[in-house]
């Protein structure tokens, strides 16, 4: 009988795994043939992209990422990511490279600066230990990594078996060093190569005028992975005399001692700014009211956090952070890519958003300066992708996703289904392994990838393209950030600027002599608002211009208070001033084929602005935020390309958009 029942358990194994092979070995010529059945004009890139423009005082607008990560990073070579650095850099400058899926990722336009920011914590260990031949591989840990990349399969026991990979290799590892049966100088040499020779590649790619590279890491904090999540990158100004070692999570997993070692390398010449991300998913600790370790935020605190914090990343490929429905009522486009499969009730998500928001964090400081303390939250804004293939994605028309192998096709990432008799059977095979949505079954294995997205990029105003003049203006905040299209944004305040003509040829000029750009701060002198002048340019290869915003934010009474208003409108319509909402323009998507309502919306759009309820006796801040047409979520888009319907749960169309940096109102 044993035997009998061995037979059948074999036949049934092989029979199972003869279903995963099917369902899995087809996916990456499935991909290749749905994703990249495009015009082939889609690639084609533009002569007006091979003219760099030249130094500009009225300063040019720069599109880059400053979140990449690499073979390096040690969840990016379990997801079989092989990229390194030069290879990461190649495709910032648009030549194609390969997704460790297997088929080639390439921009349809280069980007003008870019910046690898492998994780600092366990930096490079992971192809050490894959390589054989290295002496950290004989640690007996380490077998399982093994020649770990030799060959990449994406067949779903693969991938099961590599997502939990490095749980076991980060403990161990963390083990080891503690109670001393890892030599630390084996760690640390590896570390300390592999940050050379990322600097290395960030010089080699370096071209002033041309393309600027920046060095950099990204320091990784957090109890949980979404609970206290406190991850941020390091941007050095320049290469020279760096820090052989860099400030990771084993010196501390609290970010106050990271800005203490930033202001011991500045005091020798050594320039940097620490990037928060993701706080969307901090758990509210992003932008707490309290030092790491308690105690209320004091101006120690404000001015350490504010000299090594100018700026955060509003969005990337985890989410945008910039607010949430629950805490912005009034905002109809709160809820932009803000959704997780982690939501869990009113009472836990309130106590998780608050501090957690762009939003939230601007009026925090408000109430914080109105204490009498330091505001320590006024930040200006970029984007990134956080992409772990070495490069991101920033189309929804293209998405690739961001972790490699384990979301490199439709299916992996949820957007298109498996065949019902496979997705039955999977999910009987193994319980939860699959989600059932309108009749159809979807991959559950990884149930957080359907809500990734494809964002997003930073934007900046400079001089030149060069390491000093962009990070002259991360400095100032003079920075705005996108969720992918390269739309272009200015906002400039001042009680200069209602003397000025729109169409006046030196408006930039007149408005950097007298007034504020983003970033900035404004005094009030009395009771009239200052004037803003917000002017947006629509991304050629993107979406029309909808509609264009100013969102305020003051605190009056102790109470958060912040009001959206539209200050331009497409196609010549006119904002309500009852309602401050522009009428509908009639842009529209069809799902069918993802086509968008022709000749609706605004290639430009600028305005000057007042504030009709500006009390001087207010301190605020406002931001610009630009909206798109709609047009066809990416994972729409793996639908329609694989002729499935988009999911039910998914929002199938997004507005792109973009943010500028805030200005400040101080009272008088």
């Amino acid at each position: 009988m044993k035997k009998i029942w061995g037979i059948f358990l074999t036949i049934l194994l092989t029979a199972v795994g003869f279903i995963l092979f099917l369902v899995s070995s087809a996916s990456i010529e499935e991909y290749q043939q749905a994703q990249y059945s495009l015009d082939p004009t889609y690639y084609t890139k533009d002569e007006e992209f091979k003219i760099k423009p030249s130094q500009n005082p009225d300063k040019n607008a720069y599109f880059g990422d400053l979140h990449i990560h690499t073979s390096n990073s040690f969840d990016a070579y379990t997801f079989g990511t092989l990229s390194t650095p030069e290879i990461a850099y190649k495709y910032a400058q648009g030549e194609s490279i390969p997704h460790p899926t297997g088929y080639d990722i390439q921009l349809r336009r280069p980007l003008d600066f870019y910046a690898v920011t492998d994780h600092g914590f366990f930096l490079g260990l992971l192809p050490s230990a894959a390589d054989t031949t290295s002496i950290y591989s004989k640690y007996e840990y380490t077998k399982p990594l093994h020649n770990l990349n030799e060959s990449v399969s994406n067949g779903i026991l693969e991938l099961t078996r590599r997502s939990g990979l490095f749980r076991d290799f980060a403990r161990n590892t963390i083990a080891g060093l503690q109670d001393g049966s890892i030599d630390r100088d084996i760690v640390d040499n590896i570390q300390e190569s592999v940050w050379k020779e990322t600097v290395k590649a960030a010089d080699n790619a370096y071209k002033p005028g041309v393309f600027t590279t920046f060095a950099g890491y990204e320091y990784t904090s957090a109890e949980d992975l979404y609970e206290n999540y406190l991850h941020r990158n390091v941007i050095f100004e320049g290469t020279k005399n760096l820090p052989n070692s860099i400030f990771s999570r084993l010196d501390s997993m609290n970010p106050e001692p990271l800005w203490n070692w930033m202001n011991g390398l500045r005091e020798q010449g050594v320039d940097s700014l620490a990037i928060p991300h993701n706080s969307n998913i901090s758990g509210g600790s992003a932008f707490s009211m309290d030092y790491f370790n308690g105690g209320p935020i004091d101006d120690s605190y404000a001015a350490n956090r504010s000299l090594n914090e100018p700026l955060v990343e509003i969005t990337q490929a985890k989410g945008t952070s910039e607010t949430h429905p629950l805490i912005s009522k009034n905002d109809e486009w709160a809820s932009f890519e803000t959704a997780t499969p982690y939501d869990s009730g009113i009472a836990i998500e309130m106590k998780n958003i608050k501090g957690a928001y762009v939003r939230n964090a601007y009026l925090r400081g408000l109430e914080i300066e109105e204490k009498g303390t330091i505001n320590p939250y006024k930040f200006g804004l970029i984007g990134s992708s956080d992409s772990h293939v070495g490069g991101g994605s920033y189309s929804e028309e293209t998405f690739f996703s961001k972790i490699g192998m384990l979301d490199g096709t439709p299916k992996l990432r949820g957007s298109v289904p498996f065949a019902k008799f496979y997705g039955y059977t999977l999910n009987k095979l193994r319980s939860n392994s699959m989600n059932k949505v309108d009749d159809n079954y979807y991959l559950a294995v990884g149930d957080r990838l359907i809500y990734f997205g494809a964002s997003g990029l930073a934007g900046v105003w400079a001089e030149e393209n060069t390491r000093e003049s962009i990070f002259r203006a991360f400095r100032n905040k003079e920075t705005f950030a996108t969720s992918g299209p390269r739309i272009k944004v200015r906002f400039f305040g001042g009680y200069d600027l209602e003397n000025h003509d729109l169409n006046d040829n030196n408006l930039i000029r007149k408005a950097y002599s007298l007034n504020t750009p983003m970033g900035g701060d404004i005094d009030s002198t009395g009771n009239t608002s200052p004037t803003f002048l917000i002017w947006a340019v629509a991304d050629p290869f993107s979406g029309m211009l909808q509609r264009s915003q100013i969102v305020k934010g003051w605190v009056e009474n102790g109470e958060h208070n912040e009001k959206v208003y539209d200050v331009a409108c497409s196609d010549g319509l006119v904002v309500d001033p009852i309602t401050n909402r522009c009428p509908d323009n009639g842009a529209k998507v069809d799902l069918k084929d993802c086509s968008t309502t022709a000749e609706v919306g605004d290639p430009e759009q600028k305005v000057f602005w007042n504030d009709p309820d500006f009390k001087d006796n207010q301190n605020a801040f406002y931001y610009v935020r630009v909206l798109e047409n709609p047009s066809c979520r990416w994972s729409t888009w793996d639908a329609m390309r694989n002729g499935e319907k988009p999911r039910s749960d998914i929002d199938s169309t997004i507005q792109e958009r973009a943010w500028s940096s805030p200005i400040w109102i101080k009272s008088n």
